[in-house]
């Protein structure tokens, strides 16, 4: 038997869910706390956006949102909860890695939990995001550190996938670093992400040169 594609796996994933949000309605804690790093009016991408709860949040906070996402059943939650709250994004249902990242064009990038993506492809990704950043923009990024094997409250099974601190900072390097935090906390975000979680977050700066 053939294997399914990681679109075909998160689509079956977020269509199985039926009406309910795989990932919750309400924003990620960690954007919630940060988004005031964000200037009025920015133009921010959300990367891997899933059913919308990122970019909603966003765009009802007044910034223009581009929300990358490839799950078909994903992008019409995304929709819904956008019309629900009556705001606007600019959904652009496509896989990351093959979509033409365009350059300098963000005040913003938002990831979060984003570890579909192995080591190789990874640095790919973050330099992508990091290169779609205008000079002094900022990449806000959360993730799960390998002692979330341990809780089994959400996220990948794959060790290689999760961030340690070292891996983040090597993975910046040239950048400013404004905030690198780790800490286990309980998060509740739907069935997705809910409980005691191992968590990093991650403030970054593309240098202004």
């Amino acid at each position: 038997m053939a294997e399914h594609s990681p679109r075909d796996f998160w689509d079956r994933r977020f269509a199985a869910a039926g009406e309910s949000f795989v990932f919750g309605r309400e924003p990620n804690d960690f954007l919630v706390r940060e988004a005031g790093r964000l200037f009025p009016d920015s133009a921010v991408l959300s990367v891997a956006d899933g059913e919308g709860r990122n970019s909603v949040f966003l765009a009802k906070a007044g910034h223009r949102v581009d929300a990358l996402e490839f799950a078909p059943a994903a992008a019409a939650k995304s929709r819904k909860l956008a019309a629900e709250q009556q705001v606007e994004i600019n959904l652009l249902e496509t896989d990351v890695f093959e979509w033409v990242w365009p350059e300098e064009t963000y005040d913003a990038v938002v990831a979060i939990f984003i570890q579909f993506a192995a080591p190789a492809q990874r640095q790919v990704l973050f330099d992508k995001m990091m290169a779609a950043l205008k000079p002094g923009g900022l990449l806000l990024l959360q993730g799960y550190t390998p002692k979330q094997l341990e809780h089994g409250t959400g996220g990948p099974s794959a060790v290689e996938n999760l961030y340690t601190e070292s891996v983040l900072l090597n993975a910046f390097k040239g950048h400013d670093i404004l905030l690198l935090r780790v800490h286990e906390s309980v998060i509740d975000e739907g069935e997705g992400h809910r409980g005691m979680s191992a968590l990093v977050d991650v403030v970054v700066q593309r240098a202004a040169g």
